[in-house]
Parts: C-alpha cells; sequence; structure tokens
C-alpha cells in the first residue's frame, strides 16, 4: 500500500491526546492562584491549541504584562507540578502511529505545547521515536502562523503538497493553509465540525483508526 502522503504533522492536545481537561483545569486554578475571574470552561476550550502567551494574552486581554506572566507561572506550575487529572491518549493512537511508521510515512508533531511539555509527554508515553521531527510553540511562532510547518518540512525535506496536518482546531487548519499543506481535522477534539471544515479541513474524522484509514 503506497501513504498519500510522505509526512503526517500531528498536533498533540486533542488530537493525540485528551488532555482538554486538564488544560481547563490548570487554566481555572491558575486564575484563582493570581486573583482574578474564571474566564469559562467554553472560552478556555476555544484557545486550546495557541501557545500558553497567545492563549493566555486572549483569555486575559484586559491584565497587565506581570500579571500576564504571573499567569503563565502558575498554569505551567499546576500542569506539570500539582494537577493530577488524567490524559489519555485517545483510543487506536498508540497502534496507529505505529502502523503509519511502519508503512514508511514520517510522523512529526506541531504543538501549543512547549519543548518541556512536550518532552515529558513523549517519555510517559514511550513514543517519542515514533517521531521524525516536533516544533513546540517556545520554539516557533504560535499557531496559525505556518512556521512551526515550514520548518517541519525544511527538516524532513518533504514538500507541502505531500505532507498533512491532522488537528482537532482551527487554529491548526490555518497554519496548514498558509503552509500550503493540506488539512485534515478530527471531531472530537475542542472545536465543533463546523468550525472546521469552514477553516478548510478536507475531512472531519470521528476516530483516530478513521484517520489512519483516511491517510492510506
Amino acid at each position: 500500500m503506497n501513504p498519500k502522503f510522505d509526512l503526517i504533522v500531528f498536533d498533540w492536545d486533542g488530537t493525540l491526546m485528551d488532555s482538554a481537561a486538564k488544560i481547563v483545569r490548570c487554566m481555572q486554578a491558575a486564575a484563582v492562584d493570581v486573583g482574578i475571574s474564571d474566564p469559562g470552561t467554553a472560552a478556555i476550550r476555544d484557545i486550546i491549541g495557541l501557545g500558553l502567551n497567545e492563549a493566555i494574552q486572549t483569555l486575559f486581554p484586559n491584565q497587565a504584562s506581570p500579571r500576564l506572566a504571573e499567569l503563565v507561572e502558575r498554569y505551567r506550575r499546576h500542569f506539570l507540578d500539582i494537577d493530577t487529572t488524567e490524559t489519555p491518549l485517545f483510543p487506536g493512537v498508540k497502534q496507529g502511529l505505529k502502523q503509519l511508521a511502519e508503512q514508511g510515512v514520517l510522523l512529526a508533531i506541531a504543538t501549543g505545547k512547549a519543548r518541556r511539555g512536550l518532552d515529558r509527554v513523549l517519555d510517559d508515553t514511550g513514543m517519542r521515536d515514533l517521531f521524525t521531527s516536533s516544533r513546540c510553540a517556545d520554539e516557533a511562532f504560535s499557531k496559525p502562523h505556518p512556521q512551526m510547518l515550514d520548518d517541519i518540512l525544511d527538516e524532513t525535506g518533504v514538500g507541502a503538497g505531500r505532507a498533512l496536518m491532522v488537528g482537532d482546531t482551527v487554529y491548526d487548519m490555518a497554519m496548514a493553509r498558509s503552509a500550503k499543506v493540506a488539512g485534515l481535522a478530527v471531531s472530537y477534539g475542542v472545536h465543533a465540525r463546523e468550525r472546521l471544515l469552514d477553516g478548510g479541513a478536507l475531512a472531519c474524522l470521528d476516530s483516530f483508526p478513521e484517520v489512519c484509514a483516511w491517510v492510506t
């Protein structure tokens, strides 16, 4: 079987890992720590996928820079060291990624996580060796800027026309569009199917096994 794409770039949170609940709880806890109002679950879910600095600036637009920096620090503390919310991989992810790699497809990650956070979950899940390349929000401009994808294409030597971005947010689809890479959406993350399709996704699939079947 010849895969449709030479390179598949995956978002992490909401695409490979079910981490939305943890992100929401940690952001709410950070707001409590610094004494400002909780922006609400829906608003927090909507910014998942952005880099942390950009996400917090979006959620708390009226806060001064020192308070925003404090929010960033408190969120990281909760996410990495305090909060114990489970963040399982979505069903079929590990097996599906292994099968794609065995078929000769290059796999990469473009994520709003910081490098420290991505390295931690790659080690925790035992999936580091599956990925040829990765870019994080503290190494490039945040989504929807195309730099993460552009860097991955440069590193792997794959042309944009042979690459695919898979994600659960309109930020993923906009990044793909800007990098002239095809975008495939999943419906089980944080943004609604209609938004993802309106954002340029070729399709919006309901499970990771469906993603694997679609790309091959």
